[in-house]
């Protein structure tokens, strides 16, 4: 089982100085890029400090995604900042992640509108706090008529719920009336999910060197190309991130079929 998953991940160890993009086929790159941003604790925890220190870190890494993947033609970037199993950790560590959105997006919702960059949410707005949800929901509304890459904010996620959300929407439709068992199928399904009308990621990326999923968009990843690497979220370079471009451009994408 190792050796399978050997294949997946990677040391990289290149700085940004390596241009992103170079080496790519500008014509196959992944129009939807989902990443699962590991490691801020562990990395503030080897440098003695506290695991806040790693998430501040880790804010600045976004900046550099973001531009990496707008700059080579990504069209949706979803980022899972904050899972619903996230408010089982301290509360000084969850306030303090709860207020990145608020200070990310004050800090940057200027240079997104200029780069024509559109912020959605996906995850469950009740029970954010209203500051969190409020600098949310402006940068949605100054950037909802771009049309550049989209920019998800994965924030009180978790796929497990979010399909149990779909079925009951699907089984209270079915008993109203308003749909038939026949019509419920996948791609049905799909439009009842948080993602709405996105496709699906092409690509996963995880940070961390961890190997699993953590209940992140459990049916959309169905047929996604994974790339697991070992350097942590706040040490993540455009570099990575076109590596993780390099690599899935050299699968051969079959969908079950030969």
């Amino acid at each position: 089982m190792l050796e399978k998953f050997s294949k997946w991940k990677s040391n990289f160890t290149a700085t940004e100085d390596a241009a992103p993009g170079t080496e790519l086929d500008l014509d196959n790159i992944p129009k939807h890029v989902a990443i699962i941003m590991d490691g801020n604790g562990r990395w503030a925890k080897e440098r003695g400090l506290p695991r806040v220190a790693g998430h501040r870190e880790g804010m600045k890494v976004v900046n550099k995604i973001v531009r990496t993947a707008n700059a080579l033609g990504v069209e949706f970037l979803t980022l899972y900042a904050f899972s619903t199993e996230n408010w089982k950790r301290p509360k000084t560590e969850v306030d303090f992640l709860l207020r990145l959105p608020e200070r990310y997006l004050k800090s940057e919702l200027p240079t997104l509108i200029s780069e024509n960059v559109q912020v959605r949410l996906m995850g469950q707005p009740e029970g954010l706090p209203s500051y969190t949800l409020r600098a949310v929901e402006e940068a949605v509304e100054k950037t909802k008529h771009n049309t550049g890459l989209v920019l998800n904010f994965a924030l009180n996620y978790g796929s497990r719920y979010e399909m149990a959300e779909a079925m009951r929407a699907i089984a209270r439709k079915v008993k109203q009336g308003e749909l038939s068992v026949e019509e419920v199928d996948e791609d049905l399904i799909g439009t009842y999910l948080m993602s709405g009308a996105m496709r699906d990621p092409d690509l996963l990326i995880r940070t961390s060197g961890e190997i699993r999923l953590s209940n992140f968009m459990l049916w959309q990843l169905a047929y996604s190309e994974f790339w697991f690497t070992d350097v942590l979220w706040p040490d993540f370079e455009a570099a990575h991130f076109h590596e993780a471009v390099s690599v899935y451009q050299q699968r051969g994408r079959r969908y079950g079929g030969i």
